[in-house]
């Protein structure tokens, strides 16, 4: 499948109405705050690919780097499932993660990993670049993380 066969990319300014809209390469900055004063930030590219009926492979590749210490190379993948008026994420071994709401602006959603809790709230506003803002809290976790994606070309380059 192509990138065309995917769908196009909603109008600037606009939310994405469906899976297909994800579809492509995705330049990736994210940056990280840890409560303790810890500060990293990860470079990257997120790949959104069809893999199946109503299923799309997120990868994210990218070079990490947090204070002081050597970059290293960091991967993660989700599997996105439509899933009527929201895309569905789950984690690389099937476990659920949590739901992205189409047609909001700035959709937001609660992943809890007890004793953790993560919140998200993405922001399309800006659409086709989007962010993703992560507020995790936990007894031994409190940081913030927000990653900003933006279009870097078709699914194939």
């Amino acid at each position: 499948m192509t990138s065309s066969d995917a769908g196009p990319r909603p109008a600037t300014g606009t939310s994405p109405a469906s899976l297909a809209g994800f579809a492509g390469r995705w330049a990736m900055a994210r940056h990280i705050a840890h409560a303790d004063g810890l500060r990293g930030a990860l470079e990257g590219v997120a790949t959104v690919a069809p893999s199946g009926p109503g299923l799309f492979t997120y990868d994210e590749d990218g070079t990490l780097r947090l204070g002081a210490a050597e970059p290293l190379r960091a991967t993660r993948r989700y599997f996105w499932r439509s899933a009527g008026d929201a895309v569905a994420i789950f984690f690389a071994d099937g476990r659920p993660f949590h739901r992205i709401a189409f047609g909001a602006m700035r959709p937001e959603t609660t992943h809890l990993c007890p004793p953790d809790r993560y919140r998200v709230v993405y922001d399309f506003t800006a659409w086709p670049v989007w962010s993703a803002h992560w507020r995790v809290e936990g007894p031994r976790k409190r940081y913030e993380m927000t990653t900003t994606y933006r279009p870097a070309g078709p699914l194939g380059l």
